[in-house]
């Protein structure tokens, strides 16, 4: 059994990867051109992956692959359908970044509500020692308490978001798909949502329903004061019209772990935009999660082997 593993992003070498190597001979890859990766993995039964490709070009050239297992819970990167017509068995890792990613996304809110970066940037700069106060506050601060927090994607990660916003004393509101039964929060319309919430987070899945749902016309019924969080896809985001929203002052703020295209484009309109606070797709990188991640892709894959697949999403 000869299994092509991707290590890009995953790993800078503080993983514990052995799992996979009791399991067949594993031929380890990191970013390096397509062709190489299909070179390595030409003659594999298995591919791990995260942002790779899976697409007929690749199956065409891997004729042995009985498997594709993703380091992630999305799978948009691999044509679940094309490998479901050449029998081959596709397996994400569902709800191992919940913790993780409703952590950053508090992360990114009380950056910008309490100005931590603001102000420690100023202390560092002297601006405290000349201070002739003992306290200095040129920076204004909020509290989330009391304020209206929208969840649009009711999932795993929506519903811990919700927990948090509500023991912060947040008033929080869901817009999901499927309407829960028994929900212990009020259940709007998108349009209500975002015309009466003060923040926003997105936690639904990139499809074509939800593709550029932030966009001109949406975001003129946000509130000013309205801050915009994204842990989820940046395809989800017009970025030219939240860029203007910004910078016109339509809307306060936003706060990104993901834009549409990755690595960042040096053109893109959201990396100088006012009040837009962006980190580099890392809300699933906490340590913890990924070796979490780990284990459910090493037990995905054991499961195959055993004749018991589980998390199959091309059934």
């Amino acid at each position: 059994m000869k299994i092509a593993l991707s290590t890009s992003g995953m790993t800078n070498g503080d993983l514990d990867l052995s799992a996979f190597e009791k399991l067949g001979e594993v031929k380890y890859f990191g970013e390096i051109p397509r062709e190489e990766i299909i070179a390595i993995a030409s003659d594999c039964d298995v591919l791990l992956v995260n942002k790779v490709i899976v697409d007929g070009e690749l199956l065409d050239a891997c004729p042995k692959l009985k498997y594709v297992g993703t380091f992630a819970t999305g799978y948009n990167v691999v044509d679940t359908e094309e490998c479901r017509k050449r029998g081959i068995t596709v397996c994400n890792v569902p709800d191992y970044s919940t913790n993780s990613v409703s952590q950053h996304v508090f992360a990114l809110l009380l950056n910008y509500y309490g100005k931590i970066g603001e102000y420690t940037s100023s202390v560092a700069k002297g601006d405290w020692i000349k201070s002739k106060s003992f306290s200095y506050s040129p920076y204004p601060t909020y509290e989330l308490s009391g304020k209206v927090f929208g969840i649009y994607g009711y999932g795993n990660i929506g519903k811990k978001v919700a927990k948090i916003a509500e023991a912060f004393g947040a008033d929080v509101r869901i817009c999901t798909r499927t309407v829960p039964k028994d929900s212990p929060y009020k259940v709007v319309s998108f349009e209500e949502m975002l015309k009466t919430c003060d923040i926003i987070s997105l936690h639904c899945p990139l499809t074509q329903v939800t593709a550029k749902m932030i966009n001109k016309e949406t975001l003129a019924f946000m509130k000013k004061n309205a801050v915009l969080i994204n842990t989820a896809r940046g395809g989800l985001v017009d970025e030219e019209a939240l860029a203007s929203a910004l910078n016109s002052g339509k809307i306060a703020c936003a706060c990104l772990d993901t834009v549409d295209v990755e690595p960042m484009a040096v053109d893109n309109p959201l990396r100088l935009a006012k009040n837009c606070y962006i980190t580099p797709h890392v809300a699933w990188v906490a340590l913890e999660t990924r070796e979490r991640l780990v284990k459910i892709a090493a037990d995905n894959l054991k499961a195959f082997l055993n004749g018991k697949p589980q998390n199959v999403v091309n059934q």
